[in-house]
This record gives C-alpha cells, structure tokens and sequence, in this order.
C-alpha cells in the first residue's frame, strides 16, 4: 500500500529522538550562514541572493529534466531585485514563470498558501498550457481523465511504476486539509515543517506536471518563514540535484512504507546540512570580490566598467573581448576599447600575451593578503 491509502493519512510520524541531534546540527548552521551574510553590506547579501536564487532555480529545473539558460534565469532574477547585470539573453516566458514562483515563494513566505496562489504558480509553470508535447490541465487540479497519476520511469512497454498518487475525486479534500494545516501554524520546529510540507505535497501530487518543483518551493518558502527572512543564501534544490538518485529511492521508499516517515526526515535534514555547508563556496567567492573591490577601492570606474567586473567576477565564461565587452555594458566598440584601456592602466585588467584580433582581457590577480 502506498502511504496516502493508509487509514491513518496524513497523520504520519516520526522518532524525535533520531531527528535531535542532526536536527540541532543543522539550525546551528543554518544561523551562522544566515549570521555570516546578515553581516555583509547590502549590495553584497543582495549578490549572494542572486546568485543563490539562481542556482536553486536552474537546480530545481534540471531535477525534472528541464535545462534553463543561465543568464536568463540570472537576467529575470537581478532585474527584479533592482540590479544590474550587463546585457543579457531577454528571458523567455517559461523562465519568467519558474523566476516569478520562486520569488513568490520565498519574498511572500508569510502570506497565505491557498488553491489560487498554487494555480498561479502552475500557470507560471506551464505558460503555453502544454508539458512537453501534450497538452496538460493548467490552473486547476488533475482530472486523470486519462488514468491514475503515475510516476514512472524506462521506455514504452518496460515502465517501471514508482508511486500511484490518490485519484483525482480526492484533490479537494486532500488539498484542503495540506493547505490548512500549512497555514495554521503550530509548534513543529520550521525545518520539520518544511520536511513534511515537501513529503505531503509531493505525496498528494494535485497538478499534472510541476508537482516537484511547487514542493520544493514550498519547502523553501517554509524556510524561509524558519529564518523569518526572504533572503536565501543557501539552495536546497541545488544538494537535491547532487543527490538525486538517493532523493528518488528515500521518497519511494517513503511512500510505499508504513505511516513512519523517520527516514525521509532524517533524509532531508540531513540533506539541509549539506545544502548549508556547501553554501560556504557562494559565501568565499561574496567575500573575494569584496575583497577584490577594497583592493581597487581608491580606482575610478564607470558603471559600465563596473557591471562587466563584476560579470568577471562571477565566474563569467569565455574570454573577455572588446565586442563582449560592448555588449555586456551595451555600448559601442569605440567606448568599449576606451574603458579597457584604462581598466588594464589602473591595474583591474590584464591583457592576453596574444594580440590583434585574438586580443582578450582577465582580471588581474590580487594576492591573498590583499584580499584580506
């Protein structure tokens, strides 16, 4: 039997014991980071958002085998954070909708989830109303007019079945007591809740497509409510991604057991901590260009130069051209050469051993000490 044709649905369990020490482990983490980036001047927390949010939504997408162009989703999120990112590819309508969900999720983590704001989010989802090639239900519950919803993988003929979510005739019912326990509010610790939001989302699996990426969401948006912040340093998404396959076989395992769901919380704690960990990397590299910027504090430069910097300083891939740059700072090639003149005098730039028209551009590098 699957877990929600279990007479005691939804009211599942679990051994607190297992969960208190990695359960205090990983809110310990979770207030240094948030501590550690609290600390930082505006722009720079407002940097490692960016950066977070867009590695949890290019994560969250190619979980369900969907890959995203990252300067859009990076384009989508800075504009509406209010920054400025250079040029970039002009994001499509599906990367707008996963941006928006997310952003709601997380910037709205104390208002209301109801039956309209998840619609809304699918919509946002599914924009041309189709997954893939077929055509799908969108803004509303699954209907299963064309059989159980399954979860299954392998070709045509040789599908293996890992779950059977309730039938459709259920949704109502199902949705409504989710939503009303999610916005009551209760004494649950808010990492437990965020565990449980996922798993019994999840479980329910109400949309025809998407059903992945709104839990996760709402284990964000969860988490978000446990920090009492809309500012997310760290991507849940992100680990999940890393550890896919061992997330498939906990939440099968999970589903098809008994009413005891110890292990997926054990899981997902635990699966937290390294999301948290690993959120140390976005902070060192915050804290390099930071340190880069107090190097040069005494250089003058444009906003344009600054955008295109700060590009290099993200990571930006490919070699940095007076052409690239013209389009980064969307301006001419002329102004684009003359920025780059004086970057490479003031010492911020380096220009390649190679010239004429393979000439390319780096930044330059700054020692340790400096940085510090």
């Amino acid at each position: 039997m699957y877990i929600h044709e279990l007479e005691a649905w939804p009211l599942v369990r679990w051994d607190w014991e297992r969960l208190a020490a990695p359960l205090a482990a990983v809110r310990h983490r979770q207030g240094l980071v948030v501590g550690h980036m609290q600390a930082l001047g505006f722009q720079l927390r407002q940097e490692a958002v960016l950066e977070t949010l867009t590695t949890d939504v290019l994560e969250s997408s190619e979980i369900e085998g969907e890959k995203l162009d990252a300067d859009q989703v990076r384009s989508s999120i800075a504009r509406r954070l209010g920054m400025e990112v250079g040029a970039l590819h002009a994001p499509d309508r599906s990367v707008e909708g996963i941006v928006e969900m997310m952003l709601d999720a997380t910037r709205r983590y104390d208002a209301p989830l109801t039956d309209e704001r998840l619609f809304a989010w699918h919509a946002a989802l599914f924009p041309a109303g189709r997954s893939g090639m077929s055509r799908i239900i969108v803004g509303g519950w699954r209907d299963d007019r064309e059989g159980p919803m399954r979860v299954v993988s392998g070709p045509i003929g040789k599908e293996r079945v890992h779950f059977v979510a309730p039938p459709a005739r259920r949704l109502t019912r199902e949705m409504g007591a989710f939503l009303e326990w999610f916005n009551a509010g209760d004494d649950l610790d808010g990492v437990v809740r965020a565990a449980l939001a996922q798993l019994w989302f999840v479980t329910i699996h109400p949309f025809d497509d998407g059903n992945g990426r709104i839990a996760r969401a709402i284990a964000d948006m969860t988490l978000a409510r446990s920090e009492n912040s809309s500012q997310r340093f760290y991507s849940m998404s992100s680990q999940i991604r890393r550890e896919q396959p061992a997330y498939y076989d906990v939440l099968e395992h999970t589903q098809r057991g008994a009413i005891d769901v110890t292990l997926w919380m054990e899981w997902f704690v635990g699966c937290l901590g390294r999301a948290i960990a690993g959120a140390q990397g976005m902070l060192d590299g915050v804290l390099v260009k930071a340190g880069f910027w107090r190097h040069f504090r005494d250089v003058a430069v444009s906003a344009r130069q600054r955008v295109v910097l700060n590009r290099l300083l993200n990571g930006l891939a490919g070699a940095l051209t007076t052409s690239r740059y013209a389009t980064l700072a969307t301006c001419s090639k002329d102004t684009a050469l003359r920025d780059i003149h004086a970057l490479v005098e003031s010492g911020m730039l380096v220009r390649s051993p190679s010239g004429g028209r393979s000439t390319s551009y780096a930044l330059a590098p700054v020692s340790a000490e400096a940085l510090l």
